[in-house]
């Protein structure tokens, strides 16, 4: 028994960026998809319904408001909250009743009226769309972002050529023109989840060790101390040691720094790399 699946209609919006996937990069291309399984047909839905022993059986409907499909032979049957595999079944029961024993009906999903969000939301599922929707309306019903989403978000749509679009969208330009990324039916919202790595601070702090951030959202050196608790009275600032490994060589780079001036405000704060040490002597 078949079941739908996701292909996706066209369009952008303004403030987003963009990368089409080629079809020879299929790290990229291969978007989430959908919980087809377990989807439930809903209003608008278009359904393409098979019934081998009965040919004048063979429609493809849309769903109504009211969660009703009309079907020749049939009439008016309910289908909203099904999904395929169960709809399948009901049609089977009916037909059995009225006009023969055993059929064969198949329900595929051609276009539904929902899109996905997956990742780091608190209600990761399938949402309908009533009307035009926002991304951010969708994001606000899956609860919002957890803290270990990254700082952007992706769209996954397809066209109705096959291809596949990846939008790309910042979480600044979501919070701030959330009202222009109109989302279209079967597309894909995904949230990345965020790793957490750390620095390591020793020294004269108040509490040394492991440092953790997420990565996508970078730590500089005075957020480091500051989360290691601060410097004790006894602190040389001038004198401070970033030790970080050389990406290429694999060597230890000793990096001087005068915290003093970055906290005078008389040097720039430095964005720390994964693995860092610093040493506060």
């Amino acid at each position: 028994m078949r079941r739908g699946r996701a292909s996706a209609s066209t369009t952008l919006l303004a403030l987003i960026v963009l990368s089409v996937c080629p079809a020879a990069a299929p790290a990229a291309q291969d978007a989430p998809a959908l919980p087809i399984f377990d989807y439930r047909i809903g209003p608008k839905d278009l359904l393409e319904i098979t019934v081998f022993e009965l040919k004048d059986l063979n429609q493809t409907v849309r769903v109504a408001e009211d969660g009703s499909v009309t079907l020749t032979m049939l009439g008016r049957v309910e289908v909203a909250g099904l999904t395929a595999q169960e709809l399948e079944q009901k049609l089977v029961g009916l037909l059995n009743e009225k006009y023969t024993k055993d059929a064969h009906v198949t329900v595929f999903i051609k276009e539904y009226q929902k899109v996905s969000v997956i990742g780091a939301v608190s209600k990761p599922g399938v949402y309908e769309l009533v009307g035009p929707t926002t991304l951010l309306q969708v994001i606000a019903q899956a609860g919002g972002t957890t803290n270990q989403s990254t700082n952007e978000l992706y769209i996954y749509r397809r066209g109705k050529d096959g291809s596949q679009t990846r939008i790309v969208i910042k979480l600044d330009d979501l919070m701030a023109n959330g009202n222009q990324f109109l989302l279209q039916p079967q597309d894909v919202v995904t949230v990345p989840v965020d790793q957490t790595v750390s620095v390591y601070v020793y020294g004269e702090v108040r509490t040394p060790g492991a440092v953790p951030y997420l990565r996508s959202k970078k730590i500089t050196l005075l957020q480091a101390v500051a989360q290691a608790g601060g410097t004790t009275e006894w602190a040389h600032k001038s004198r401070v040691t970033i030790k970080r490994k050389d990406k290429i060589t694999g060597r230890e780079v000793k990096i001087p720094v005068d915290l003093k001036k970055i906290i005078g405000n008389k040097m720039a704060d430095i964005i720390l790399e994964e693995g860092d040490v610093i040493i506060v002597p």
